[in-house]
């Protein structure tokens, strides 16, 4: 596909648009795993007795992470064709498949997700602080809106020191998040169309607000890493490094 101008964007401003990328058969396969996923999360928080897990809040707010490892059919999106085309176009010619999850707001009130970089998390679970920045595919379900709380940018133009650095986060003290910048800053509201991919650098800020709508905002989230990532002191494998793209070539397929 003809990904140029998002290219160049992402270079740019940190983040690009691949507006319904994710169509057919892939937007139906992710659409039919989310709500067992959902499930999965209830069953844990009901297992320890509790309504939060981590950053995850029962009927507010979701992450369910590492789903393709017990649903493998999401492989066949992950190792597609549109996604080897997405990280060409903002990685180059070297993409490891790294981590997934699903990403969902309860209706009327679903909790926002506080101003933060997806590397400032990876550092503050014990992460490698020198990792490469990566790439964060966001990619809605459901129609993204402002009323359902969709994803805000802080373009690389407008703060420059987070393209070179992973700021300092700071736990939050009720939903757990971690925050890396506290301005009150509107950012670019992102509004696209189910089935979109919304491509980000994992230093660019970004931020998700409240759902005020009557029905759930779903999104699947998918990462690539352009190197593999390796915890630090025992230099084992964080997470996956499965080869999609290498010297340009898409060299894993689900």
């Amino acid at each position: 596909m003809g990904f140029e101008p998002q290219g160049e964007q992402f270079a740019r401003e940190g983040y690009a648009v691949f507006e319904r990328a994710l169509q057919g058969d892939l937007l139906d396969l992710l659409r039919e795993q989310c709500a067992a996923f959902v499930a999965r999360e209830d069953a844990r928080m009901d297992a320890a007795g509790v309504d939060t897990l981590g950053i995850s809040h029962r009927g507010k707010r979701y992450f369910a992470n590492e789903c393709q490892r017990e649903e493998p059919a999401l492989r066949r999106m992950l190792f597609s064709e549109v996604m080897a085309d997405v990280c060409r176009a903002t990685l180059g010619d070297e993409a490891y498949f790294f981590f997934d999850q699903y990403v969902v707001k309860g209706p009327e009130g679903g909790l926002p997700f506080g101003w933060h970089q997806d590397s400032g998390y990876v550092v503050g679970n014990g992460g490698p602080v020198d990792h490469a920045p990566y790439l964060t595919c966001w990619c809605p379900l459901d129609d993204a809106t402002a009323e359902n709380g969709t994803v805000r940018v802080l373009p690389f133009s407008e703060v420059p020191l987070s393209k070179d650095w992973i700021l300092p986060h700071e736990g939050q003290p009720g939903t757990n998040d971690l925050v890396g910048w506290k301005g009150n800053d509107e950012g670019v509201v992102l509004e696209v169309p189910a089935g979109s991919v919304v491509a980000f650098s994992s230093r660019l800020l970004h931020t998700t607000g409240a759902n005020r709508t009557e029905r759930m905002r779903r999104v699947y989230l998918a990462q690539y890493t352009a190197e593999v990532m390796l915890n630090p002191g025992t230099r084992q494998l964080r997470r996956n490094a499965i080869p999609l793209v290498q010297k340009g070539e898409h060299v894993t397929r689900g």
